[in-house]
């Protein structure tokens, strides 16, 4: 039940003044429903203005507040044209206050004629004048508005302007309440730390360090309280314990010896897998370190002792090509293997559905399909769960609660997580990790190239795909934008110019595509029919084409490391050897040249990642949690590194040394965590689950 003292907080965003029905969507679409949400809504930056006492005492790009003299309107004569109001300053100097479209019966009434304003916005110059494009504010007098030099600048929606989400935010900030404070005095007086509303009242006002500290802490210990509370949850559940005699793992045809690392995972696996709380480790695995094999190993430990095993895929085409390898290789078992997606209707649907009941489907590989309400298993043992940060807890659950008890669970990833992350992300899990690669694997020659080579590049491919070998080229957008910079690629328009040179070796997969087209593409390509796919991101994870030995990456500055890395990983599959060309833009950043030098120099996924992680800095959020993405919604890179440690030391010491949250003392305050913690992270549920 929600404690009293939350209520404010959990309001609908329609009781504050000036929200109607026009400004509910937008609003929606920003995640801003209820009281709090807009309370987190944090600026993404602030405007720093300078009052200047002349147009000759401010520069061209700068942030000003002037005081001008109204001259004159003029119009447009096209409706689409500007309107613009000349006004000047004390000096005499011009600008002219320019308007678009509606705002220009807004200027008529702000602005009239002879009469002087306080304008404060940026200013530019257009055609030799000088001019402030929709000005941010008119005052009559200096004060109000114009005494706001710093102004925050939030991320806005369609049909919502910065001052309607400032009036929404202050508005929001008067209602919060006085919560009790659950951080402990001593870290509170270390830190220099805020109470809460303080933090969150200082934090829309300005770059204030020691508020957004304060308020990524909070995240961060929820975080990590909510994974020892799952952890804690899961060793007290009543497992299954899962021991293989090895009789079907001994049959198993695999491509290459195992592995120490893989050899070393699947001991733990089945270490964890005979105990009788159920298992909860992640598998982390660099591109091609063999995760699938060992999560094959996993899954007939659990079939050799009698029970089911569900492998979890996120796409349709990545749950085919799992099931297409494993079948393989599990051929000489025996063991019987079927595939589950949205697409399967019918008898074909029936009939598997009947074999999961029964028990003669031994291993069932799928997408979101495999947990529906219709699907039931006879004996469900173990969860393979791939890609899993592409899935969120609730999804997560609905499969762990189709066994008879709780399924032991293992989780993969073939995105390399630096440690930190892992820390933040997966401390509820063990971890088991694939740092090796298995024999005959051949490093990727690495190229950067300009994008002026861009013809002497589709020579190459030509040379290349002539000597009967196949290739990737990877765009970072699906279709031109007019929202975006112009020279960005589109992988239509790469489509049809490689289409044009190379006929109908050349087949185009993106995640727009009807999933029917995207397998159609991907079956010509895999069965070498075609020589090259074009393709957005969709091929990062699951593509498995021995023969394609060349990967073209273009505009790869705008990739993140670990995503180049995965998209590297499409090549080098085979015996041949592989090229992976990294196609840059004229002009590069700093940021981009290092990400970029750092591919040419190293094929370590974990290195890499850990380098992406500095790079990347504390400027950039990392998502939310409960869409199944990596990271916080609050918490940046940098606040992550400086305060998990901090966070999950005074975690442990509350549950170890001071009685938890079931602390008497800690009374209204340990109320209102819990209920957060049971409200945005389905901790009840997985207590109950």
């Amino acid at each position: 039940m929600r404690p009293d003292i939350l209520n404010p907080l959990f309001a609908e965003t329609e009781s504050l003044e000036g929200i109607g029905p026009k400004l509910k969507k937008p609003m929606e679409k920003l995640g801003l429903t209820r009281i709090r949400d807009v309370l987190y809504h944090l600026p993404e930056r602030f405007v720093t203005r300078r009052a200047v006492a002349d147009l000759d005492d401010a520069n061209v790009g700068e942030q000003v507040v002037v005081a001008l003299d109204v001259t004159e309107h003029r119009a447009s004569r096209s409706p689409r044209g500007p309107h613009r109001v000349l006004a000047s300053d004390a000096k005499g100097n011009i600008c002219a206050l320019t308007y678009f479209g509606r705002a220009s019966y807004t200027a008529k009434k702000q602005l009239p004629v002879g009469e002087k304003r306080w304008v404060a916005g940026r200013l530019d110059q257009y055609d030799q004048m000088l001019q402030i494009v929709h000005p941010d504010h008119i005052a009559e007098k200096s004060d109000g508005a114009m005494g706001q030099l710093v102004e925050p600048v939030y991320r806005l929606s369609e049909g919502l302007t910065q001052p309607r989400i400032a009036s929404l935010v202050e508005q929001s900030i008067s209602r919060a309440p006085e919560l009790p404070e659950w951080i402990e005095r001593s870290t509170m007086e270390r830190h220099g730390w805020p109470s809460w509303r303080e933090a969150i009242a200082a934090a829309h006002k300005s770059e204030n360090v020691k508020a957004r500290d304060r308020l990524a802490y909070d995240e961060l210990f929820a975080n990590a309280l909510a994974l020892m509370l799952v952890r804690e949850t899961n060793r007290k559940r009543r497992g299954q314990p899962l021991q293989g005699d090895g009789h079907l793992r001994d049959k198993l045809q695999l491509p290459f010896p195992l592995t120490g690392a893989q050899q070393r995972s699947i001991d733990e696996i089945a270490g964890d897998m005979a105990q009788s709380s159920p298992m909860l480790r992640l598998l982390q695995g660099d591109v091609g370190a063999g995760k699938t094999v060992v999560a094959l190993e996993a899954m007939l430990v659990a079939v050799e002792a009698g029970a089911q095993a569900a492998m979890l895929a996120p796409t349709e085409l990545l749950a085919r090509q799992h099931f297409e390898t494993l079948r393989t290789m599990a051929r000489p078992t025996g063991v019987e293997i079927a595939l589950l997606t949205g697409r399967d209707k019918g008898r074909a649907r029936e009939s598997i559905l009947m074999g999961l009941l029964d028990g003669s489907i031994d291993i069932v590989v799928g997408t979101h399909a495999i947990f529906q309400e219709s699907v039931s298993y006879k004996n469900l043992g173990l969860v393979v769960i791939d890609e899993q940060h592409r899935f969120g807890v609730s999804q997560r659950l609905m499969l762990a609660q189709k066994g008879r008890v709780t399924p032991h669970t293992l989780a993969m990833t073939a995105t390399p997580i630096p440690r930190t992350l892992v820390l933040a992300n997966h401390g509820e899990m063990e971890v088991s990790r694939l740092d090796d690669l298995p024999p005959g694997r051949q490093a990727i020659d690495t190229r950067v190239l300009p994008v002026d080579r861009l013809d002497d590049l589709v020579a190459a491919m030509g040379r290349h795909v002539e000597s009967g070998q196949q290739a990737y080229w990877v765009c970072p957008m699906v279709r031109d934008s007019e929202t975006m910079d112009n020279d960005i690629a589109a992988a239509e328009a790469r489509y049809a110019g490689l289409r044009e040179r190379f006929g109908e070796d050349v087949v185009l997969v993106h995640g727009q595509l009807a999933p029917e087209e995207k397998d159609a593409a991907m079956a010509r390509f895999a069965a070498g029919e075609a020589k090259v796919l074009v393709a957005t991101t969709v091929i990062e994870v699951g593509v498995d084409v021995p023969n394609a030995t060349l990967m073209v990456i273009e505009q790869a500055e705008r990739f993140g490391l670990a995503q180049l890395h995965q998209l590297r990983g499409r090549v080098g599959r085979g015996s041949e050897k592989s090229t992976c060309l990294l196609l840059r833009s004229a002009e590069l950043s700093e940021t981009g040249k290092k990400r970029l030098e750092l591919m040419k120099s190293s094929q370590d996924g974990f290195l890499l990642a850990e380098e992406d992680l500095k790079l990347r800095g504390g400027g950039e959020l990392l998502g939310t949690r409960q869409s199944g993405e990596e990271g916080f919604s609050i918490a940046t890179l940098e606040q992550v590194t400086k305060l998990l440690e901090i966070a999950n030391a005074d975690v442990k010491l509350l549950v170890e040394r001071q009685g938890g949250l079931s602390n008497p003392e800690r009374g209204e305050a340990a109320r209102v965590v819990l209920y957060l913690l049971e409200r945005d992270w389905g901790v009840q549920t997985l207590r109950s689950g």
